[in-house]
């Protein structure tokens, strides 16, 4: 089984080596990184290209580009990796345990660095709300079998809400495996607008989407 990491990127070259640097012990254990530049100015793409297996360049946004990396795969497990998240070290070994016990996909709980002590909190929540939901978000590291991927057509093309429209779909196949190991995120999203800010943003935008209004309109409002 070969574990294929997708990392859609765009101006990220501030962090992409750090990033990639920490899934070289990953790649020497035979996984596939893959990194999708969204049109980076930043000379991402050049930097990725040092350290990944391939480099390639899709339409910007992170479904559209998740989705061409996945397509030009070659393993039979993908994992989606935001470009300002760190794996665990034995991230592979976790991911092939979990769909050796019966699992078809799932995501690793989170830990959000940043200042605001809040962001500890934030955390928590996201991990128990997905245990409780089934849902996972990219921020998680949510991997999946390939061939179920390939059968429910990949991530939605939407402009937010992607993770969490997929997870609805691949509940109907089984509960995510909720790995406890966990992922380290930066919380500079949080720290740039504003810790409590960017929280109720975040709960108003997902009461819209469950509500049913359009992931244009939210990305909007995001904005």
């Amino acid at each position: 089984m070969r574990l294929t990491i997708v990392v859609p990127a765009l101006r990220e070259a501030a962090g992409i080596a750090a990033t990639l640097a920490a899934l070289a012990p990953l790649r020497e254990r035979g996984a596939e990184v893959i990194v999708v530049d969204g049109g980076s100015d930043d000379g991402t793409a050049e930097i990725a290209a040092l350290a990944a297996d391939r480099v390639l360049v899709a339409p910007r946004g992170r479904a559209r580009q998740m989705n061409a990396g996945a397509a030009a795969a070659r393993g039979d497990v993908l994992l989606f990796l935001h470009a300002d998240t760190q794996l665990p070290p034995a991230a592979d070994a976790h991911v092939r345990a979990a769909l050796a016990a019966g699992g078809r996909w799932g995501r690793f709980d989170v830990r959000i660095e940043g200042r605001a002590r809040v962001l500890r909190v934030v955390a928590v929540l996201m991990n128990w709300r997905s245990r409780l939901t089934g849902i996972a978000t990219g921020d998680q590291a949510l991997f999946v079998e390939r061939a179920l991927f390939d059968q429910l057509g990949g991530f939605a093309d939407q402009p937010l809400m992607e993770d969490i429209e997929l997870s609805r779909r691949l509940r109907a196949h089984g509960a995510p495996a909720c790995l406890r190991e966990r992922v380290v995120t930066s919380g500079r999203r949080w720290e740039a607008r504003g810790p409590w800010r960017t929280i109720f943003l975040m709960w108003r935008l997902r009461w819209r989407y469950w509500r049913g209004e359009s992931p244009q309109a939210l990305a909007e409002a995001y904005r």
